[in-house]
Protein backbone atom coordinates (compact mmCIF):
# COMPACT_ATOMS: atom_id res chain seq x y z
CA UNK A 1 0.00 0.00 0.00
CA UNK A 2 1.13 3.56 -0.60
CA UNK A 3 -0.53 6.94 -0.40
CA UNK A 4 -1.61 6.80 -4.04
CA UNK A 5 -2.28 3.10 -4.36
CA UNK A 6 -5.87 2.33 -5.35
CA UNK A 7 -5.33 -1.28 -6.44
CA UNK A 8 -7.69 -3.92 -5.20
CA UNK A 9 -5.07 -6.37 -3.91
CA UNK A 10 -5.32 -7.75 -0.38
CA UNK A 11 -3.38 -5.73 2.17
CA UNK A 12 -2.11 -6.90 5.55
CA UNK A 13 -1.71 -4.61 8.55
CA UNK A 14 0.30 -5.69 11.59
CA UNK A 15 -0.93 -4.10 14.86
CA UNK A 16 1.21 -6.01 17.37
CA UNK A 17 2.54 -2.94 19.18
CA UNK A 18 -0.78 -1.15 19.27
CA UNK A 19 -3.09 -4.06 20.18
CA UNK A 20 -0.52 -6.06 22.12
CA UNK A 21 0.12 -2.97 24.20
CA UNK A 22 -3.10 -3.58 26.14
CA UNK A 23 -1.24 -6.42 27.87
CA UNK A 24 1.82 -4.48 29.04
CA UNK A 25 0.47 -0.92 28.97
CA UNK A 26 2.54 -0.20 25.84
CA UNK A 27 5.88 -0.70 27.57
CA UNK A 28 7.75 -2.21 24.61
CA UNK A 29 11.51 -1.93 24.36
CA UNK A 30 12.56 0.37 21.50
CA UNK A 31 15.25 -2.09 20.35
CA UNK A 32 12.64 -4.83 20.04
CA UNK A 33 10.26 -2.56 18.12
CA UNK A 34 13.08 -1.62 15.71
CA UNK A 35 13.67 -5.31 15.10
CA UNK A 36 9.96 -5.92 14.69
CA UNK A 37 9.64 -3.14 12.13
CA UNK A 38 12.50 -4.49 10.03
CA UNK A 39 11.51 -8.12 10.13
CA UNK A 40 7.79 -7.65 9.59
CA UNK A 41 8.57 -5.38 6.65
CA UNK A 42 10.42 -8.32 5.10
CA UNK A 43 7.46 -10.66 5.66
CA UNK A 44 5.30 -8.96 3.03
CA UNK A 45 3.12 -6.95 5.43
CA UNK A 46 1.98 -3.65 3.92
CA UNK A 47 1.46 -1.51 7.01
CA UNK A 48 2.70 -1.66 10.60
CA UNK A 49 0.76 0.08 13.35
CA UNK A 50 3.25 1.32 15.94
CA UNK A 51 0.87 2.18 18.75
CA UNK A 52 -1.60 4.93 19.57
CA UNK A 53 -1.54 8.67 19.22
CA UNK A 54 -3.71 9.24 22.28
CA UNK A 55 -3.34 12.02 24.80
CA UNK A 56 -0.73 11.14 27.44
CA UNK A 57 -3.43 11.15 30.10
CA UNK A 58 -2.30 8.12 32.13
CA UNK A 59 0.75 7.63 34.34
CA UNK A 60 0.94 3.88 33.86
CA UNK A 61 1.41 3.77 30.09
CA UNK A 62 4.53 3.50 27.99
CA UNK A 63 5.58 5.69 25.09
CA UNK A 64 3.73 3.63 22.46
CA UNK A 65 0.41 4.83 23.90
CA UNK A 66 1.16 8.31 22.56
CA UNK A 67 3.87 7.67 20.00
CA UNK A 68 5.86 10.81 19.14
CA UNK A 69 7.38 11.72 15.78
CA UNK A 70 10.84 11.37 17.33
CA UNK A 71 10.01 7.85 18.52
CA UNK A 72 8.80 6.84 15.06
CA UNK A 73 11.95 8.32 13.55
CA UNK A 74 14.13 6.37 16.01
CA UNK A 75 12.45 3.09 15.11
CA UNK A 76 12.59 3.55 11.34
CA UNK A 77 15.84 5.50 10.98
CA UNK A 78 18.03 3.94 8.33
CA UNK A 79 15.47 1.31 7.38
CA UNK A 80 13.05 1.18 4.50
CA UNK A 81 9.99 -0.90 5.01
CA UNK A 82 6.26 -1.08 5.48
CA UNK A 83 4.15 2.03 5.79
CA UNK A 84 3.42 3.24 9.31
CA UNK A 85 0.04 3.61 10.94
CA UNK A 86 -1.06 4.95 14.30
CA UNK A 87 -4.47 4.63 15.92
CA UNK A 88 -6.43 7.10 17.99
CA UNK A 89 -9.33 6.29 20.29
CA UNK A 90 -12.15 8.71 19.61
CA UNK A 91 -12.27 11.08 22.56
CA UNK A 92 -8.61 10.53 23.42
CA UNK A 93 -6.94 11.76 20.24
CA UNK A 94 -3.82 13.90 20.60
CA UNK A 95 -4.61 15.79 17.39
CA UNK A 96 -2.76 18.96 18.44
CA UNK A 97 0.48 17.03 18.12
CA UNK A 98 -0.30 15.52 14.71
CA UNK A 99 1.57 17.49 12.03
CA UNK A 100 0.75 17.74 8.37
CA UNK A 101 1.51 14.45 6.65
CA UNK A 102 4.48 15.83 4.68
CA UNK A 103 6.17 16.49 8.03
CA UNK A 104 5.59 12.98 9.37
CA UNK A 105 6.74 9.43 8.73
CA UNK A 106 3.21 8.24 9.53
CA UNK A 107 1.09 7.40 6.49
CA UNK A 108 -2.20 6.29 8.02
CA UNK A 109 -4.34 7.16 11.01
CA UNK A 110 -7.09 4.83 12.15
CA UNK A 111 -9.83 6.16 14.41
CA UNK A 112 -11.44 3.62 16.75
CA UNK A 113 -15.02 4.26 17.77
CA UNK A 114 -17.97 2.57 19.42
CA UNK A 115 -21.35 2.84 17.78
CA UNK A 116 -22.47 5.77 19.95
CA UNK A 117 -19.64 8.02 18.71
CA UNK A 118 -19.29 6.82 15.10
CA UNK A 119 -20.52 10.07 13.51
CA UNK A 120 -18.10 12.15 15.58
CA UNK A 121 -15.31 9.73 14.65
CA UNK A 122 -16.06 10.27 10.95
CA UNK A 123 -15.57 14.01 11.48
CA UNK A 124 -12.22 13.32 13.17
CA UNK A 125 -11.17 11.19 10.19
CA UNK A 126 -12.00 14.11 7.91
CA UNK A 127 -9.77 16.39 9.99
CA UNK A 128 -6.90 13.93 9.64
CA UNK A 129 -7.61 13.52 5.92
CA UNK A 130 -7.29 17.28 5.56
CA UNK A 131 -3.78 16.97 6.98
CA UNK A 132 -2.89 14.61 4.14
CA UNK A 133 -3.15 11.21 5.84
CA UNK A 134 -4.75 8.00 4.69
CA UNK A 135 -7.65 7.55 7.10
CA UNK A 136 -9.64 4.62 8.41
CA UNK A 137 -12.50 4.31 10.85
CA UNK A 138 -12.56 1.26 13.11
CA UNK A 139 -16.17 0.31 13.92
CA UNK A 140 -15.67 -1.58 17.16
CA UNK A 141 -18.07 -4.16 18.57
CA UNK A 142 -19.70 -4.71 15.20
CA UNK A 143 -21.77 -7.60 16.57
CA UNK A 144 -23.68 -5.10 18.71
CA UNK A 145 -24.75 -2.91 15.79
CA UNK A 146 -28.46 -2.82 15.03
CA UNK A 147 -29.94 -2.01 11.63
CA UNK A 148 -30.67 1.47 12.96
CA UNK A 149 -27.00 1.88 13.87
CA UNK A 150 -25.94 0.92 10.33
CA UNK A 151 -28.57 3.19 8.79
CA UNK A 152 -27.17 6.08 10.81
CA UNK A 153 -23.56 5.56 9.80
CA UNK A 154 -23.50 4.19 6.22
CA UNK A 155 -24.71 7.39 4.53
CA UNK A 156 -22.20 9.69 6.26
CA UNK A 157 -19.42 7.21 5.52
CA UNK A 158 -20.36 7.15 1.83
CA UNK A 159 -20.23 10.97 1.66
CA UNK A 160 -16.92 11.15 3.54
CA UNK A 161 -13.41 11.13 2.11
CA UNK A 162 -12.33 8.29 4.43
CA UNK A 163 -10.20 5.65 2.70
CA UNK A 164 -10.98 2.54 4.77
CA UNK A 165 -13.95 1.35 6.80
CA UNK A 166 -13.01 -1.41 9.22
CA UNK A 167 -15.35 -3.62 11.17
CA UNK A 168 -13.89 -5.18 14.30
CA UNK A 169 -15.04 -8.40 15.90
CA UNK A 170 -14.15 -6.85 19.26
CA UNK A 171 -15.73 -9.59 21.35
CA UNK A 172 -14.61 -12.48 19.15
CA UNK A 173 -18.24 -13.50 18.77
CA UNK A 174 -18.61 -13.66 14.98
CA UNK A 175 -18.93 -16.89 13.02
CA UNK A 176 -17.75 -17.34 9.43
CA UNK A 177 -21.34 -17.16 8.16
CA UNK A 178 -21.68 -13.72 9.77
CA UNK A 179 -18.87 -12.09 7.80
CA UNK A 180 -20.62 -11.63 4.45
CA UNK A 181 -23.49 -9.58 5.84
CA UNK A 182 -21.16 -6.98 7.36
CA UNK A 183 -19.09 -6.72 4.21
CA UNK A 184 -22.25 -6.37 2.13
CA UNK A 185 -23.57 -3.58 4.37
CA UNK A 186 -20.29 -1.67 4.37
CA UNK A 187 -19.77 -2.00 0.62
CA UNK A 188 -22.54 0.61 0.24
CA UNK A 189 -20.06 3.14 1.61
CA UNK A 190 -17.91 2.77 -1.54
CA UNK A 191 -14.82 2.54 0.66
CA UNK A 192 -12.16 -0.12 0.95
CA UNK A 193 -13.27 -2.56 3.67
CA UNK A 194 -11.10 -3.87 6.49
CA UNK A 195 -11.55 -6.63 9.07
CA UNK A 196 -10.05 -7.02 12.55
CA UNK A 197 -10.57 -10.48 14.06
CA UNK A 198 -10.37 -11.67 17.68
CA UNK A 199 -9.85 -15.27 18.66
CA UNK A 200 -12.30 -15.83 21.53
CA UNK A 201 -13.88 -18.77 19.70
CA UNK A 202 -10.65 -19.77 17.90
CA UNK A 203 -12.26 -18.50 14.71
CA UNK A 204 -10.02 -15.52 13.94
CA UNK A 205 -8.31 -17.34 11.05
CA UNK A 206 -11.52 -18.93 9.74
CA UNK A 207 -13.32 -15.58 9.84
CA UNK A 208 -10.44 -13.85 8.11
CA UNK A 209 -10.36 -16.46 5.34
CA UNK A 210 -14.10 -15.96 4.88
CA UNK A 211 -13.55 -12.20 4.68
CA UNK A 212 -10.81 -12.72 2.09
CA UNK A 213 -13.09 -14.95 0.03
CA UNK A 214 -15.77 -12.25 0.23
CA UNK A 215 -13.47 -9.61 -1.26
CA UNK A 216 -12.17 -7.84 1.84
CA UNK A 217 -9.44 -5.30 1.05
CA UNK A 218 -7.32 -5.25 4.21
CA UNK A 219 -6.99 -7.49 7.30
CA UNK A 220 -5.26 -7.10 10.67
CA UNK A 221 -3.00 -9.55 12.51
CA UNK A 222 -0.44 -9.60 15.33
CA UNK A 223 2.72 -11.58 15.97
CA UNK A 224 1.89 -14.77 17.90
CA UNK A 225 -1.69 -13.50 18.10
CA UNK A 226 -0.71 -11.05 20.85
CA UNK A 227 -3.69 -9.12 22.16
CA UNK A 228 -6.23 -8.77 24.92
CA UNK A 229 -8.16 -11.77 26.10
CA UNK A 230 -7.97 -14.62 23.64
CA UNK A 231 -5.79 -12.54 21.34
CA UNK A 232 -5.96 -11.77 17.63
CA UNK A 233 -5.35 -13.44 14.32
CA UNK A 234 -1.77 -14.74 14.41
CA UNK A 235 0.30 -12.95 11.76
CA UNK A 236 2.55 -15.96 11.19
CA UNK A 237 -0.49 -18.13 10.39
CA UNK A 238 -1.83 -15.63 7.88
CA UNK A 239 1.56 -15.07 6.21
CA UNK A 240 2.20 -18.82 5.98
CA UNK A 241 -1.16 -19.28 4.31
CA UNK A 242 -0.53 -16.47 1.83
CA UNK A 243 2.99 -17.70 1.17
CA UNK A 244 1.73 -21.15 0.26
CA UNK A 245 -1.27 -20.06 -1.77
CA UNK A 246 0.65 -17.36 -3.69
CA UNK A 247 3.70 -19.52 -4.32
CA UNK A 248 6.36 -17.32 -2.61
CA UNK A 249 5.52 -14.33 -4.82
CA UNK A 250 5.47 -11.84 -1.96
CA UNK A 251 5.22 -13.33 1.50
CA UNK A 252 7.89 -14.74 3.82
CA UNK A 253 7.04 -16.40 7.16
CA UNK A 254 10.60 -16.81 8.46
CA UNK A 255 11.13 -13.24 9.76
CA UNK A 256 7.94 -13.46 11.84
CA UNK A 257 8.93 -16.86 13.24
CA UNK A 258 12.30 -15.41 14.18
CA UNK A 259 10.57 -12.63 16.14
CA UNK A 260 8.54 -15.23 18.01
CA UNK A 261 11.66 -17.24 18.84
CA UNK A 262 13.67 -14.22 20.00
CA UNK A 263 11.02 -12.16 21.78
CA UNK A 264 7.39 -13.25 21.78
CA UNK A 265 7.62 -16.81 23.12
CA UNK A 266 9.22 -15.47 26.30
CA UNK A 267 6.86 -12.50 26.34
CA UNK A 268 3.82 -14.78 26.31
CA UNK A 269 5.25 -16.67 29.28
CA UNK A 270 5.50 -13.37 31.15
CA UNK A 271 2.25 -11.80 29.92
CA UNK A 272 -0.45 -14.36 29.34
CA UNK A 273 -2.72 -14.15 26.33
CA UNK A 274 -4.52 -16.59 24.10
CA UNK A 275 -7.63 -18.74 23.90
CA UNK A 276 -9.13 -19.99 27.15
CA UNK A 277 -12.51 -20.82 28.63
CA UNK A 278 -13.64 -17.44 30.05
CA UNK A 279 -12.79 -15.59 26.85
CA UNK A 280 -14.58 -18.25 24.86
CA UNK A 281 -17.63 -17.43 26.98
CA UNK A 282 -17.29 -13.73 26.20
CA UNK A 283 -17.30 -14.66 22.51
CA UNK A 284 -20.31 -16.92 22.79
CA UNK A 285 -22.28 -14.39 24.82
CA UNK A 286 -21.14 -11.40 22.74
CA UNK A 287 -19.78 -9.22 25.52
CA UNK A 288 -16.52 -7.33 25.89
CA UNK A 289 -13.68 -9.69 26.99
CA UNK A 290 -12.91 -7.45 29.98
CA UNK A 291 -16.17 -8.62 31.57
CA UNK A 292 -14.85 -12.19 31.47
CA UNK A 293 -11.48 -11.02 32.77
CA UNK A 294 -13.14 -9.25 35.69
CA UNK A 295 -14.90 -12.48 36.68
CA UNK A 296 -11.67 -14.48 36.34
CA UNK A 297 -9.83 -11.98 38.55
CA UNK A 298 -12.33 -12.60 41.37
CA UNK A 299 -11.46 -16.35 41.41
CA UNK A 300 -14.92 -17.11 42.75
CA UNK A 301 -17.14 -18.16 39.90
CA UNK A 302 -17.57 -21.44 38.09
CA UNK A 303 -18.70 -21.64 34.48
CA UNK A 304 -22.40 -21.69 35.33
CA UNK A 305 -21.99 -18.53 37.42
CA UNK A 306 -20.04 -16.78 34.68
CA UNK A 307 -22.64 -17.65 32.05
CA UNK A 308 -25.44 -16.22 34.21
CA UNK A 309 -23.52 -13.04 34.96
CA UNK A 310 -22.45 -12.48 31.35
CA UNK A 311 -25.97 -13.13 30.08
CA UNK A 312 -27.22 -10.37 32.33
CA UNK A 313 -24.38 -8.08 31.30
CA UNK A 314 -25.41 -8.63 27.69
CA UNK A 315 -29.02 -7.72 28.57
CA UNK A 316 -27.79 -4.28 29.68
CA UNK A 317 -26.44 -3.64 26.14
CA UNK A 318 -23.34 -1.77 27.37
CA UNK A 319 -21.11 0.07 24.90
CA UNK A 320 -17.65 -1.42 25.31
CA UNK A 321 -16.55 -2.29 28.85
CA UNK A 322 -18.33 -0.48 31.66
CA UNK A 323 -17.13 -1.65 35.07
CA UNK A 324 -20.23 -0.42 36.85
CA UNK A 325 -22.39 -2.76 34.73
CA UNK A 326 -20.77 -5.96 35.97
CA UNK A 327 -20.42 -4.60 39.50
CA UNK A 328 -24.16 -3.98 39.57
CA UNK A 329 -24.92 -7.48 38.31
CA UNK A 330 -22.65 -9.07 40.92
CA UNK A 331 -23.67 -6.80 43.78
CA UNK A 332 -27.33 -7.57 43.27
CA UNK A 333 -26.68 -11.26 43.87
CA UNK A 334 -27.27 -12.31 40.30
CA UNK A 335 -25.16 -15.44 40.34
CA UNK A 336 -27.95 -17.73 41.45
CA UNK A 337 -31.05 -15.64 40.90
CA UNK A 338 -33.28 -15.55 37.84
CA UNK A 339 -34.72 -12.18 38.88
CA UNK A 340 -34.23 -9.08 36.79
CA UNK A 341 -32.06 -6.18 37.85
CA UNK A 342 -34.97 -3.80 37.93
CA UNK A 343 -36.44 -5.64 40.95
CA UNK A 344 -35.91 -2.99 43.62
CA UNK A 345 -37.35 -5.25 46.35
CA UNK A 346 -34.63 -7.83 45.74
CA UNK A 347 -33.52 -8.15 49.39
CA UNK A 348 -37.03 -8.44 50.82
CA UNK A 349 -38.01 -10.95 48.18
CA UNK A 350 -34.91 -13.05 48.69
CA UNK A 351 -35.35 -13.05 52.50
CA UNK A 352 -38.92 -14.31 52.08
CA UNK A 353 -37.86 -16.94 49.55
CA UNK A 354 -35.06 -18.25 51.78
CA UNK A 355 -37.36 -18.36 54.83
CA UNK A 356 -39.83 -20.50 52.90
CA UNK A 357 -37.18 -22.76 51.37
CA UNK A 358 -34.82 -23.37 54.29
CA UNK A 359 -35.14 -23.96 58.00
CA UNK A 360 -32.07 -22.85 59.98
CA UNK A 361 -31.70 -25.80 62.34
CA UNK A 362 -28.37 -24.74 63.87
CA UNK A 363 -29.86 -21.75 65.74
CA UNK A 364 -28.48 -21.87 69.33
CA UNK A 365 -26.91 -25.30 68.78
CA UNK A 366 -23.74 -24.46 70.74
CA UNK A 367 -24.97 -21.73 73.05
CA UNK A 368 -22.22 -20.35 75.29
CA UNK A 369 -19.38 -22.25 73.61
CA UNK A 370 -16.13 -20.80 72.27
CA UNK A 371 -15.65 -21.08 68.51
CA UNK A 372 -12.45 -21.33 66.47
CA UNK A 373 -12.67 -20.60 62.76
CA UNK A 374 -9.84 -21.87 60.56
CA UNK A 375 -9.13 -19.84 57.43
CA UNK A 376 -6.38 -20.77 54.96
CA UNK A 377 -3.61 -18.17 55.29
CA UNK A 378 0.02 -19.31 55.61
CA UNK A 379 -0.07 -18.65 59.37
CA UNK A 380 -2.42 -21.63 59.79
CA UNK A 381 0.41 -24.00 58.98
CA UNK A 382 3.16 -21.89 60.52
CA UNK A 383 1.40 -21.80 63.90
CA UNK A 384 -0.15 -25.27 63.91
CA UNK A 385 1.57 -26.22 67.16
CA UNK A 386 0.23 -23.15 68.96
CA UNK A 387 -3.25 -23.62 67.49
CA UNK A 388 -3.28 -27.24 68.66
CA UNK A 389 -2.37 -26.04 72.16
CA UNK A 390 -5.17 -23.46 72.01
CA UNK A 391 -7.68 -26.15 70.98
CA UNK A 392 -6.53 -28.43 73.81
CA UNK A 393 -6.92 -25.65 76.36
CA UNK A 394 -10.27 -24.11 75.31
CA UNK A 395 -12.08 -27.00 73.59
CA UNK A 396 -13.78 -24.74 71.03
CA UNK A 397 -16.26 -25.67 68.34
CA UNK A 398 -13.97 -25.79 65.30
CA UNK A 399 -15.16 -24.61 61.90
CA UNK A 400 -12.92 -25.08 58.86
CA UNK A 401 -13.05 -23.40 55.47
CA UNK A 402 -12.12 -24.85 52.07
CA UNK A 403 -8.87 -26.85 52.11
CA UNK A 404 -7.20 -27.72 55.44
CA UNK A 405 -4.70 -30.26 54.10
CA UNK A 406 -5.30 -32.68 56.96
CA UNK A 407 -3.81 -30.21 59.45
CA UNK A 408 -6.98 -30.14 61.57
CA UNK A 409 -10.23 -32.07 61.91
CA UNK A 410 -12.95 -29.45 62.36
CA UNK A 411 -16.41 -30.14 63.71
CA UNK A 412 -17.80 -28.28 60.70
CA UNK A 413 -16.28 -27.90 57.23
CA UNK A 414 -17.78 -25.19 55.03
CA UNK A 415 -17.84 -24.03 51.41
CA UNK A 416 -19.39 -20.99 49.76
CA UNK A 417 -17.29 -20.95 46.57
CA UNK A 418 -18.28 -23.47 43.90
CA UNK A 419 -14.78 -23.87 42.51
CA UNK A 420 -13.35 -24.69 45.91
CA UNK A 421 -16.24 -27.00 46.71
CA UNK A 422 -15.69 -29.03 43.56
CA UNK A 423 -11.93 -29.11 44.17
CA UNK A 424 -11.83 -29.96 47.88
CA UNK A 425 -15.09 -31.43 49.15
CA UNK A 426 -13.78 -34.97 48.71
CA UNK A 427 -10.80 -34.10 50.93
CA UNK A 428 -12.82 -33.06 53.97
CA UNK A 429 -12.65 -35.31 57.03
CA UNK A 430 -15.53 -37.78 57.21
CA UNK A 431 -16.15 -36.85 60.85
CA UNK A 432 -16.75 -33.19 59.99
CA UNK A 433 -20.28 -31.97 59.37
CA UNK A 434 -20.53 -30.43 55.92
CA UNK A 435 -21.88 -26.87 55.59
CA UNK A 436 -22.62 -25.47 52.12
CA UNK A 437 -23.92 -22.17 50.83
CA UNK A 438 -27.64 -21.86 50.17
CA UNK A 439 -26.64 -20.50 46.74
CA UNK A 440 -25.50 -24.00 45.64
CA UNK A 441 -28.03 -25.94 43.60
CA UNK A 442 -28.83 -29.43 44.88
CA UNK A 443 -27.78 -30.96 41.57
CA UNK A 444 -24.43 -29.20 41.72
CA UNK A 445 -23.77 -30.48 45.25
CA UNK A 446 -24.72 -34.05 44.35
CA UNK A 447 -22.39 -33.95 41.37
CA UNK A 448 -19.45 -33.87 43.79
CA UNK A 449 -20.59 -35.55 47.00
CA UNK A 450 -23.15 -37.95 48.38
CA UNK A 451 -22.57 -36.85 51.97
CA UNK A 452 -25.17 -35.33 54.23
CA UNK A 453 -24.90 -31.57 54.47
CA UNK A 454 -26.49 -28.56 56.09
CA UNK A 455 -27.20 -25.21 54.46
CA UNK A 456 -25.63 -21.91 55.46
CA UNK A 457 -28.63 -19.72 54.71
CA UNK A 458 -27.66 -16.28 53.42
CA UNK A 459 -28.59 -13.70 50.83
CA UNK A 460 -26.54 -14.08 47.70
CA UNK A 461 -26.01 -10.37 47.11
CA UNK A 462 -22.57 -8.96 47.77
CA UNK A 463 -22.93 -6.40 50.54
CA UNK A 464 -20.53 -4.61 52.83
CA UNK A 465 -23.25 -4.22 55.46
CA UNK A 466 -23.39 -7.08 57.98
CA UNK A 467 -26.66 -8.22 59.43
CA UNK A 468 -28.66 -11.25 60.54
CA UNK A 469 -32.44 -11.36 60.11
CA UNK A 470 -34.54 -14.36 61.11
CA UNK A 471 -31.26 -16.35 61.27
CA UNK A 472 -30.56 -15.51 57.64
CA UNK A 473 -27.22 -13.80 56.95
CA UNK A 474 -27.64 -10.59 54.95
CA UNK A 475 -24.67 -11.09 52.62
CA UNK A 476 -22.75 -13.84 50.87
CA UNK A 477 -19.66 -12.32 52.59
CA UNK A 478 -17.56 -13.44 49.59
CA UNK A 479 -15.04 -15.11 51.99
CA UNK A 480 -16.31 -18.32 53.56
CA UNK A 481 -14.34 -17.88 56.79
CA UNK A 482 -16.16 -14.58 57.39
CA UNK A 483 -19.47 -16.25 56.56
CA UNK A 484 -18.62 -18.81 59.25
CA UNK A 485 -18.29 -16.03 61.83
CA UNK A 486 -21.95 -15.23 61.17
CA UNK A 487 -22.85 -18.93 61.50
CA UNK A 488 -21.01 -19.07 64.83
CA UNK A 489 -23.03 -16.09 66.07
CA UNK A 490 -26.30 -17.82 65.12
CA UNK A 491 -25.11 -21.03 66.80
CA UNK A 492 -24.71 -19.08 70.05
CA UNK A 493 -20.97 -18.45 70.27
CA UNK A 494 -19.67 -17.00 73.52
CA UNK A 495 -16.34 -15.94 71.98
CA UNK A 496 -15.12 -16.18 68.40
CA UNK A 497 -11.47 -16.88 67.62
CA UNK A 498 -10.02 -17.00 64.12
CA UNK A 499 -6.76 -18.53 62.87
CA UNK A 500 -5.28 -18.25 59.39
CA UNK A 501 -7.09 -15.05 58.43
CA UNK A 502 -3.86 -13.34 57.39
CA UNK A 503 -5.47 -10.68 55.22
CA UNK A 504 -4.36 -9.69 51.74
CA UNK A 505 -2.40 -6.54 52.65
CA UNK A 506 0.87 -8.40 52.86
CA UNK A 507 3.22 -7.53 50.02
CA UNK A 508 5.69 -10.28 50.90
CA UNK A 509 3.03 -12.96 50.78
CA UNK A 510 1.70 -11.53 47.51
CA UNK A 511 5.13 -11.56 45.86
CA UNK A 512 5.69 -15.13 47.02
CA UNK A 513 2.16 -16.10 45.93
CA UNK A 514 1.41 -17.22 49.50
CA UNK A 515 -2.23 -16.26 49.69
CA UNK A 516 -2.90 -19.64 51.34
CA UNK A 517 -0.69 -22.02 53.28
CA UNK A 518 -0.98 -24.25 50.24
CA UNK A 519 -0.31 -23.35 46.61
CA UNK A 520 -3.40 -22.76 44.53
CA UNK A 521 -2.92 -21.65 40.94
CA UNK A 522 -6.29 -19.91 40.91
CA UNK A 523 -4.99 -17.43 43.46
CA UNK A 524 -2.45 -15.91 41.04
CA UNK A 525 -4.28 -12.60 40.97
CA UNK A 526 -3.25 -8.98 40.94
CA UNK A 527 -2.22 -7.11 44.06
CA UNK A 528 -4.99 -4.62 43.24
CA UNK A 529 -7.58 -7.40 43.38
CA UNK A 530 -6.13 -8.62 46.67
CA UNK A 531 -6.47 -5.12 48.08
CA UNK A 532 -10.13 -5.03 47.06
CA UNK A 533 -10.74 -8.33 48.82
CA UNK A 534 -8.86 -7.18 51.89
CA UNK A 535 -10.82 -3.94 52.15
CA UNK A 536 -14.08 -5.81 51.60
CA UNK A 537 -13.26 -8.26 54.39
CA UNK A 538 -12.14 -5.45 56.68
CA UNK A 539 -15.49 -3.72 56.24
CA UNK A 540 -17.37 -6.92 57.07
CA UNK A 541 -15.15 -7.64 60.09
CA UNK A 542 -15.85 -4.16 61.42
CA UNK A 543 -19.56 -4.68 60.86
CA UNK A 544 -19.53 -8.02 62.67
CA UNK A 545 -17.51 -6.56 65.54
CA UNK A 546 -20.03 -3.74 65.96
CA UNK A 547 -22.86 -6.28 65.82
CA UNK A 548 -21.26 -8.29 68.65
CA UNK A 549 -20.55 -5.21 70.77
CA UNK A 550 -24.17 -4.09 70.56
CA UNK A 551 -25.13 -7.47 72.01
CA UNK A 552 -22.58 -7.10 74.84
CA UNK A 553 -20.36 -9.82 73.37
CA UNK A 554 -16.60 -9.81 73.08
CA UNK A 555 -15.16 -8.60 69.82
CA UNK A 556 -13.44 -10.87 67.32
CA UNK A 557 -10.02 -12.36 68.11
CA UNK A 558 -7.71 -13.20 65.18
CA UNK A 559 -5.04 -15.20 66.98
CA UNK A 560 -2.47 -15.65 64.20
CA UNK A 561 -0.50 -12.83 62.50
CA UNK A 562 -2.78 -10.76 60.27
CA UNK A 563 -2.92 -7.50 58.39
CA UNK A 564 -6.36 -6.98 59.96
CA UNK A 565 -4.43 -5.45 62.87
CA UNK A 566 -7.47 -4.13 64.72
CA UNK A 567 -8.56 -7.69 65.50
CA UNK A 568 -5.18 -9.30 66.20
CA UNK A 569 -4.86 -10.91 69.62
CA UNK A 570 -1.90 -13.30 69.46
CA UNK A 571 -2.39 -16.97 70.26
CA UNK A 572 0.53 -16.60 72.68
CA UNK A 573 -1.69 -14.38 74.83
CA UNK A 574 -4.06 -17.32 75.20
CA UNK A 575 -1.68 -20.22 75.79
CA UNK A 576 0.92 -18.54 78.01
Amino acid sequence: MNKNNNSLKLEVLDCTIRDGGYLNNWHFDVKMVKELYRKISRSGVDTIELGFKNKPDRDDVGQWYSASEDLIDEVTNGASGALISLMVDYGKADTDNIPMSDKSLVSMYRVASHRDTALEAIALCEDLKAKGYITSIQLMGIGGYTQADFDAVVGPLKKSSIDYVYFADSYGSLLPQDIDKYIDVLKYTGKRIGFHAHNSLQLAFANTLEAMNSGINIVDATVFGMGRGAGNLALETLIAYLEKTLGHKKYNTVPVLDLIDRYFANLRNEIKWGYDLPYMLSGILEVHPNYAKDLVDHHEYNVDDMVKILENVKDQKPVGFEKEVIDKVINRGFVSSAKKLEDEDHDVGEFDTLKKEYSVKYKGRHEGKDFLILANGPSLKEHKKEIDEFIKRYDPVIMGANYLGGLFKPHYHAFSNKKRFSSYVDQTDSSSELLVSSSFDEDFIREYTGRDFERIVHLNRVSGAFGIKDNIIASNCRTVSILLIAVAIIMGAKRIFIAGMDGYKNKENFLANNVHFYKEAEEAESFEMQMKKHNWNEELLNGINSFLMKKNKEGLHIITPTSHKHFYNSVYNWIK
